[in-house]
């Protein structure tokens, strides 16, 4: 049997969802705040497994939110995600590349402002 594969597909009203490739249908757990998660549905879908968690509202909220997916027989790890929301976003490296996007951006109109024909 092989390691089953997950991949992330969508996180939309406070429903996370994954695509799971795996020989048979898995028995999965999600962990958060060392609590297993109840509400998670796996269904058959092309190829492999649909899952989908729904996300407890208490993890909508500032702070870093991290919940692992293993395998509820062995309790090998499968995959994760996180959920990064309120003051602690400010500090991460992916707002400061999209701040830089946006002001790299606001520079590139100025400068062809400022490079276009006057009349």
């Amino acid at each position: 049997m092989t390691q089953p594969t997950l991949t992330p597909t969508l996180f939309e009203n406070g429903i996370w969802r994954g695509y799971l490739q795996a020989d048979s249908e898995p028995q999965v757990e999600v962990r958060y705040l060392g609590q297993t998660l109840e509400g998670i549905e796996v269904s058959a879908t092309d190829g492999g497994w649909e899952l989908s968690v729904p996300v407890p509202t208490a993890a909508i909220a500032d702070g870093v939110h991290c919940f692992v997916i293993a395998d509820a027989g062995s309790s090998r790890k499968i995959g994760e995600f996180t959920i990064i929301a309120g003051v602690p976003a400010a500090e991460d490296l992916r707002t400061e590349i999209a701040l830089l996007r946006a002001e790299l951006d606001m520079l590139k109109r100025a400068f062809r402002r400022s490079q276009a024909p006057s009349d």
